[in-house]
């Protein structure tokens, strides 16, 4: 069947959790022929440095390089929408202009999750120019990432007309056991991955460390991405005694399994989760990963991963305590966790969403 994803998200961002999955599921339709999908080319600039440093999915694509994401958006939006004849039309986000093009196509829409309608003081900019509802009104059929995000969507918006499949991200098989120390690591650390601020609940584990880091001087919080602190986080290293043992680093893709496999625990506090990839490829490392047990956080972390009440700091203080005293914990954490992450893969996700694709055409 033949397939046209949209530039939509590749436009937009450079790396993110969205671009990942559509970039994975092109590169495993290019590598899969017997998946039966032939990616129609989109023939744009587009900024995604998945796609871009990924030579035969960038063939396959017929894509070029941006500067930046605004003259690529700028391309996308004055752009005459195609009008080739395609079997499903896969968009890739919720901007009003993916709504037209592709006569006849069937129409396929992925939910990765309902956080900017949940929790309107989230929205960014860009969440105000889309209208991922009247994506959802028209599609087909549509995706979503986990089966909290689907209860999330059915909460949100009632009824939905298109059935509704739930297809699981996968854990890139870079991410597993083993990797070198890098020089400047530290040499005990506590690990949180992404973005910090809001629902993120990056406070939380601010404030848990510091009950725990007097029994624990050896450790150091290491917070890779995000960017550096804010002023008001600096102030509340200040406040809550923890400076010279909260680090933040940005590290490329190259070196994340690096700063999982070495981390004595992983904390994801986030109480809104459409998945949670962070939390799968610390698992897939064989990381002990400690868990919000919140949306769809349980649903990836399974028996394999150590709950904690959202925004309670005690508790989680309690659990960090508990797990980095006991080694044997520790190991069952470990194994768990690796077992469990064997279930997630690209290839399976892209198997699963050409079998949605194929439920179209019958």
């Amino acid at each position: 069947m033949r397939l046209a994803f949209d530039e939509q998200i590749f436009a937009i961002q450079e790396y993110g959790g969205i671009s990942r999955l559509f970039a994975e599921l092109a590169k495993q339709f290019v590598a899969h022929p017997e998946f039966g999908v032939e990616l129609e080319p989109l023939r744009a600039p587009i900024v995604n440095r998945y796609v871009l440093d990924s030579p035969p999915t960038m063939r396959a694509l017929e894509v070029q390089e941006a500067s930046n994401s605004y003259k690529a958006l700028a391309r996308y939006f004055t752009r005459r929408r195609p009008d080739v004849q395609v079997d499903i039309i896969h968009n890739t986000f919720y901007l009003p202009h993916g709504l037209t093009g592709y006569p006849g196509a069937k129409r396929v829409v992925t939910i990765h999750d309902m956080i900017p309608e949940r929790m309107p003081k989230t929205r960014r900019r860009l969440d105000l120019l889309t209208r991922k509802k009247r994506y959802v009104e028209l599609a087909d059929h549509v995706i979503c990432v986990s089966a909290a995000t689907r209860d999330d969507l059915l909460e949100t918006y009632g009824g939905v007309k298109a059935p509704i499949t739930v297809v699981h991200h996968g854990v890139d098989p870079a991410f597993k056991p083993g990797a070198a120390r890098w020089s400047d690591l530290p040499e005990k650390y506590i690990l949180f991955v992404g973005n910090r601020s809001q629902y993120k609940d990056a406070d939380v584990l601010f404030r848990a460390f510091a009950k725990i880091s007097v029994s624990h001087p050896e450790f150091i919080l290491l917070f890779v991405g995000g960017g550096p602190f804010t002023r008001a986080e600096e102030q509340m290293i200040t406040t809550l005694g923890i400076r010279g043992r909260v680090r933040q680093r940005t590290l490329p893709d190259a070196e994340m399994t690096a700063a999982y496999c070495n981390a004595e625990l992983c904390v994801f506090p986030s109480r809104f989760e459409g998945f949670g990839l962070p939390a799968l490829e610390s698992m897939a490392c064989g990381t002990p990963t400690l868990l919000a047990a919140a949306t769809a956080l349980p649903e990836v972390g399974g028996d394999a991963a150590r709950y904690f009440t959202p925004g309670d700091a005690a508790e989680l203080a309690d659990v960090i305590s508990e797990v980095l005293a006991d080694q044997s914990e520790q190991d069952r954490l470990s194994g768990l966790g690796i077992t469990r992450a064997a279930q997630f893969s690209w290839e399976r996700s892209a198997k699963e969403t050409a079998a949605v694709y194929e439920s179209l055409r019958r």
